[in-house]
């Protein structure tokens, strides 16, 4: 009994030594992700989740005999910056959204001093909707193992490359932000023209009593057309995204 307790555990010490070492590269990623690293989803979720990705990543890659101090840094490290380019280009729904809510005057409509953002929620919430409807673990786990391809366990991240990367995704998500905005930007414009004319035809009427419900109305049929297509658009660059992380949507 007791050499057989003794050869499982010689068996199965690498194998729960290599998956550590892939659940630190999942885990980090799984705290930032989008739809896993939401301040909605509870934390054991979250474990759970990352621990499942873990079962399904260990069998496809190379497992380190060992893990040392500096593998467990440099795969946190790994897991971390893949997360946060996800992160980074998830936001710009919420991005695109407080942009919509101040270019349409909606920015300040519960009597906030900061952006009530709430077109940004309810985008963000619709995206990561849809991004969990297309299969997002499925591709989480394909962009996981092939992440092994480029970086192996215990390799090191050169620094200047990685701050060019950052720059990049960072701009990415911006330029997308501003993109899914601009159908309230061509409408906030068409509005402040309407209402400069109308101010000087007739000066006497009160343009900010008329305005205000028109821009509203506006704002929200705008939404409604536009919705379907922000969303679309985002969910390919995310897909884009997850397909390959280091130029994945790039120009």
């Amino acid at each position: 009994m007791t050499e057989g307790l003794l050869a499982l555990h010689a068996a199965s010490g690498p194998i729960l030594s290599g998956f550590f070492a892939v659940f630190l590269r999942v885990g980090a990623m799984v705290l930032l992700v989008p739809g896993f690293g939401d301040r909605l989803i509870p934390a054991r979720v979250r474990l759970v989740g990352a621990f499942s990705l873990a079962v399904a990543v260990t069998p496809a890659v190379p497992l380190p005999s060992e893990v040392t101090l500096p593998l467990i840094v440099t795969e946190t490290l790994i897991g971390t910056a893949f997360g946060a380019a996800l992160r980074f280009l998830a936001q710009a729904l919420l991005m695109a959204g407080m942009m919509a809510a101040q270019l349409t005057s909606l920015s300040q409509l519960f009597g906030s001093t900061e952006p009530s953002s709430a077109i940004g929620n309810l985008l963000n919430l619709a995206g990561l909707a849809l991004l969990m409807a297309a299969g997002l673990p499925l591709y989480l786990v394909e962009m996981l193992i092939q992440s092994y391809d480029v970086l192996p366990i215990g390799a090191v991240m050169p620094g200047a490359d990685v701050v060019t990367w950052g720059v990049a995704r960072i701009a990415q998500a911006f330029a997308l932000a501003f993109a899914l905005a601009a159908p309230f930007a061509l409408a906030a414009l068409l509005y402040n023209a309407a209402m400069g004319v109308i101010n000087r035809a007739m000066p006497q009427l009160m343009v900010a009593l008329v305005g205000a419900p028109a821009i509203t109305g506006a704002a929200g049929i705008v939404l409604m057309l536009a919705a379907p297509i922000i969303l679309v658009v985002w969910k390919g660059a995310m897909i884009a995204l997850l397909g390959d992380p280091l130029t994945g949507g790039l120009p």
